[in-house]
């Protein structure tokens, strides 16, 4: 982020609440922020009654007004868009703000904010081997080991982490070279995955909670090893205990793994532990990448804490609380965006985008956005552009849904809120308009 021009996110406070002057359907001329006509002295004899006159929109306001309406028609009538000048604040263009469509993985703005409110940035997952026997002579555990999941989505191989991860998450290596100070050498029970802390649905209501595979790159647990990687019957739990095993037998602890999970007794002994990294940076690898693995892990951990379950419904329903808490009610059925039953709209994104401004979520928020044209999955977007590391922007695609929504600091810097949305075209046809409106977004 490095490169980002607004990542500051400076001032104080929240931004005051969005007006409801966006005619549907057509763009709209910037106006004062109290909503009246500002009046000028008349020249004329007293009690004679004035005209107010609206404030004519300014060269650069028609340039851009022209420049997205020029693109949103090309992309059909399914279209919608929402700029907001956050530094003037005044609305530059409106087009069928309030429209509800899918947000596909524009969601995990909302999921971002959510966890941001409730959990903070500092906070970190945990997952822990817990020992339920006793250490006997030469260094002989007498009893089963748990590897107990707490929904870190990063832990893996190191080898592993260091290709998909950024080089995040803790590793086996950590949690075996903690048994062997321990003193264990040996163990005479069985090494067995505990995932019960979330439900046993690997999937989410795209696929109806069943595998998901394409979309999640792995599957969904409260115990995860590589990116919820499987093999052959193994679920990933188990498949995390049998990678823990062959990381204990390259340290010379004999060991064997149980093909399923179970969950750990009370009282048994916590032997290790390792921590995911601080939100902070789980934020920023679901976001950049637009992970969908990550924002269903950390839904279902949002479920846990705050809304009764382990499942992505109780976590969704966790973000829906915190976004009406601001006084929006987009429809949130899960936290990644691949359901279709999603519904946004441009206005309630813009409308999140201005609360948040100016606030610690805010800077969290935008930490954890990749830079246009410089890294993610808008690295591609207006990279030759003006648009090119002056904009902070979530993605959102499906097949014939693209969308894009965020922070841009335009030539004049002035600080934008935006967001397009767009069904009905290819979305190799959209991306392209994506490419013409967010110069002229940036060169404001």
């Amino acid at each position: 982020m490095a490169a980002l021009a607004i990542a500051g996110c400076g001032g104080g406070g929240h931004a005051a609440k969005p007006s409801a002057d966006a005619a549907v359907g057509r763009p709209v001329t910037a106006k004062s922020t109290t909503g009246t006509v500002p009046r000028v002295a008349p020249a004329v004899p007293r009690n004679t009654p004035t005209i107010a006159r609206p404030l004519q929109p300014s060269a650069a306001v028609l340039q851009l007004q022209a420049a997205l309406t020029k693109s949103l028609n090309k992309a059909g009538a399914n279209t919608g868009a929402l700029v907001y000048d956050l530094t003037a604040k005044q609305t530059l263009f409106a087009l069928r703000p309030n429209a509800g469509r899918p947000p596909a993985s524009v969601e995990k703005l909302y999921t971002t904010v959510a966890l941001l409110s409730e959990l903070g940035p500092n906070a970190r997952l945990k997952t822990t081997v817990v020992g339920t026997g006793h250490l006997g002579p030469g260094g002989v555990w007498q009893g089963n080991l748990y590897l107990v999941g707490g929904s870190d989505p990063t832990f893996g191989d190191g080898g592993f982490n260091q290709v998909w991860e950024q080089g995040y998450g803790p590793s086996a290596n950590d949690l075996v070279a903690q048994l062997r100070r321990v003193g264990i050498r040996r163990v005479t029970g069985w090494v067995i995955g505990d995932a019960a802390l979330f439900d046993g649905l690997p999937g989410g209501p795209a696929t109806a909670y069943g595998p998901d595979v394409p979309d999640f790159g792995g599957q969904l647990a409260a115990l995860t090893y590589d990116h919820g990687s499987t093999f052959r019957r193994l679920n990933p739990g188990a498949f995390a205990a049998k990678e823990l095993v062959l990381t204990m037998h390259d340290a010379g602890i004999g060991a064997r793994p149980l093909n399923r999970t179970l969950p750990a007794p009370p009282g048994g002994r916590q032997l290790a532990s390792v921590q995911s990294p601080p939100l902070s940076v789980l934020l920023a690898l679901m976001d950049v990448p637009s992970d969908d693995f990550f924002a269903e892990m950390l839904t279902k951990q949002l479920g846990v804490r705050f809304g009764g379950a382990g499942s992505i419904q109780a976590g969704a329903h966790v973000i829906s609380q915190v976004i009406e808490s601001f006084g929006l009610h987009p429809a949130i059925i899960d936290g990644s965006g691949l359901s279709r039953d999603d519904r946004s709209s441009p206005g309630q994104v813009v409308a999140l985008l201005r609360t948040m401004w100016g606030t610690s979520i805010g800077r969290g928020l935008v930490a954890s956005l990749p830079t246009v044209g410089v890294n993610g999955t808008v690295q591609g977007i207006a990279a030759h552009s003006a648009a090119r590391g002056r904009c902070a922007a979530k993605t959102g695609t499906l097949n014939y849904v693209t969308n894009l929504a965020g922070y841009c600091t335009a030539l004049g810097n002035h600080v934008l809120a935006f967001a397009v949305m767009m069904d009905g075209p290819p979305n190799w046809t959209a991306d392209k308009l994506l490419g013409q409106m967010l110069p002229a977004i940036a060169r404001y």
